[in-house]
Order: structure tokens, then C-alpha cells, then sequence
């Protein structure tokens, strides 16, 4: 499947109500064309909960790459370092987001880490302080970006983790890891807590007017499998950031480029006979479409009642 031109759209669609409403007088030409050209694949479509710990988009992409798809195993970040020529090993590693905690009788809310203000200085004098607490528990940390670090250790191995996208800005008790497997997570988020509250990395940052980091989340983790990724289908990652903030004028906006482009270039490689993919992702299910022989009674039926994204939109 690897050299046949994959679009895989995740955030396509989303039950919100506002999503809804956008929907109802969002044309997308390209989109509609190219979906009445193609074929349901049910081989490649997913069902699955919105409470789910993998979302959708990385399920597909997990299948499409060879990687382990089972929900919340899926090592993304072992995965990230062989895309940065990073030699391939049998450890475990995992991404570790800092992050904001906010703590009421109810919820527990995971910040945005993007609107946290952590440069590269302070991500690194923040690692530096929380390292030694992880090493007591046999797990490495590495700097790799301001909001995200690398982790390595045997209690990564066998981890089911939630998505960062599944945790944003929402109550993250859900999405908490096993309270087994998970329970040395579980210690060290809260020492992390403790540690953070009256430390002067904390204070400093108070004094600057910057919102506190007081814990973190981990994800993506897991060693990866002998048999090499395949390569990547395109993912655009156009509609997420506008999907998860529920601003669905910008998603709108997003997803008219995304037809007027990426779309419309995959609609003309199929139209020229080319064998094409579509994936489209919400925040339950994945649907997918290829270009596939048709019977008589096919052609009819699509050229009458064609496969329109209307259809396709609240199955996701």
C-alpha cells in the first residue's frame, strides 16, 4: 500500500454541534467528486469511543506505517527518532509532555502546553530538575523540544498510553493509565505536583507573569516492532489544532484549502487512473476509500447515487 498516494485527513468531521452546523453549508467540491470516484474499504476502516486512548487518525496511521495499532501502544516516539536517523534499538521510549494540571473538585484539566510560554531554557532547567526522580525508577529523560521530551525505560515497554490530542483541554481522569501498569506514572505526577508547587522554578516563572507547570503526560510509548515502518501516507494536520479548540469558523477555513489542495490533486490522480487512498478521521472512527474495479450495477448505482462527504460525516 506504501506506493499508491494515501491522503489521510484526520479531525474530518466531529459530533460537537458546532462542527454540525458548519457542516450543513460547507461545500467541499473536490472532496465530493473524489468520494464518488472511490470505493468503501472496510479492510482499513476503524470503529471505535471517543473515550478511546488512541485517536482515530493515529490508528490509521499506525496501520498504514505496520505499526502496533492497539489502542494506546502505538510507539510514536520510537517511531519519531527513527524519522530523525536515530538508530533503531530494542528500548522503549515514550514522549513526556510538561504540562498544567488544573486541579478542581471534579476535573482534572490538561492545559494547552503551547500556551505555557516554555521556551528551550526553561524546558531545560525544568528536565534537569525532574530528571533525577524518574532515573529512581529506571527511566531516562531527553531534551527534544520545549513542550516535549523523550523518555527511556523498561516500564515503557508494556503501557498503554492516551494521545496528547485525547487529553487537551479536557478533564484527563479517562485517560489515565492502567492504575497497575500505571501506578509508578500515577507516584511520580504526584511528587511532581509537590516538587513544582513552592520550588523557585515556580516562583520565577510567577514573577514573570507565566502560568505554572506542575505535571506532565506521557504518551506514544513502547519499543518498535523488528519489521521496518512502511513509509508515511500524507497527513495534514490543517484541521486539528482549530477541531480541538472548537473554533469551527477556522476549521472551515482549513478544510476549503485542504479540498481546494491536497484533495483536489489526489481527485486528479484518480481521474488520470491512478490508484489513490482516502482515509477521513473524527474523534471515534476512520473510514477509508481506494480505487477499486466496479460491476455494472456499481457504476450505475454511483453514477445515481454517488458517495457524497454528507454521508460520510457523521460515521466518523
Amino acid at each position: 500500500m506504501s506506493d499508491i498516494p494515501h491522503l489521510l485527513i484526520p479531525y474530518a468531521a466531529s459530533a460537537s454541534e458546532g462542527c454540525q452546523q458548519t457542516l450543513a453549508n460547507l461545500p467541499l467540491p473536490h472532496l465530493d467528486r473524489l468520494l464518488a470516484r472511490l470505493t468503501a474499504d472496510p479492510a482499513h476502516s476503524r470503529s471505535g469511543e471517543e473515550t478511546s486512548f488512541s485517536a482515530p487518525h493515529e490508528r490509521a496511521l499506525a496501520q498504514a506505517l505496520g505499526l502496533p495499532a492497539e489502542d494506546g501502544r502505538t510507539p510514536w516516539a520510537a517511531w519519531y527518532r527513527l524519522q530523525q536517523g536515530l538508530p533503531a534499538d530494542d528500548e522503549a521510549w515514550a514522549f513526556v509532555t510538561p504540562c498544567q494540571w488544573q486541579v478542581t473538585t471534579d476535573h482534572i484539566t490538561l492545559r494547552d502546553p503551547e500556551t505555557l510560554g516554555i521556551d528551550e531554557a526553561a524546558s531545560r532547567a525544568l528536565l534537569a530538575i525532574v530528571a533525577p526522580w524518574f532515573a529512581e525508577d529506571g527511566i531516562t529523560l531527553h531534551y527534544d523540544q520545549p513542550t516535549r521530551w523523550l523518555a527511556k525505560g523498561p516500564l515503557l515497554a508494556d503501557l498503554a498510553t492516551a494521545s496528547l490530542d485525547r487529553v487537551l483541554l479536557r478533564d484527563v481522569r479517562p485517560w489515565m493509565p492502567d492504575a497497575t501498569r500505571g501506578r509508578t506514572l500515577h507516584r511520580l505526577q504526584s511528587e511532581m505536583q509537590m516538587l513544582l508547587y513552592t520550588h523557585a522554578f515556580t516562583e520565577e516563572r510567577a514573577e514573570r507573569g507565566l502560568p505554572m507547570v506542575n505535571s506532565f503526560w506521557v504518551h506514544g510509548a513502547g519499543p518498535l516492532p523488528a519489521t521496518p515502518p512502511a513509509q508515511a501516507p500524507q497527513m495534514p494536520m490543517a484541521l486539528r489544532n482549530a477541531a480541538l479548540r472548537e473554533d469551527w469558523r477556522g476549521w472551515a477555513s482549513a478544510w476549503t484549502a485542504l479540498d481546494a489542495g491536497p484533495v483536489a490533486e489526489l481527485l486528479r490522480q484518480a481521474e488520470q487512473g491512478a490508484r489513490v487512498r482516502l482515509t477521513l478521521c473524527g474523534e471515534q472512527s476512520a473510514r477509508s476509500f481506494h480505487t477499486a474495479p466496479r460491476g455494472l450495477l456499481q457504476r450505475i448505482q454511483a453514477h445515481f447515487k454517488p458517495t457524497r462527504f454528507a454521508q460520510v460525516a457523521p460515521q466518523l
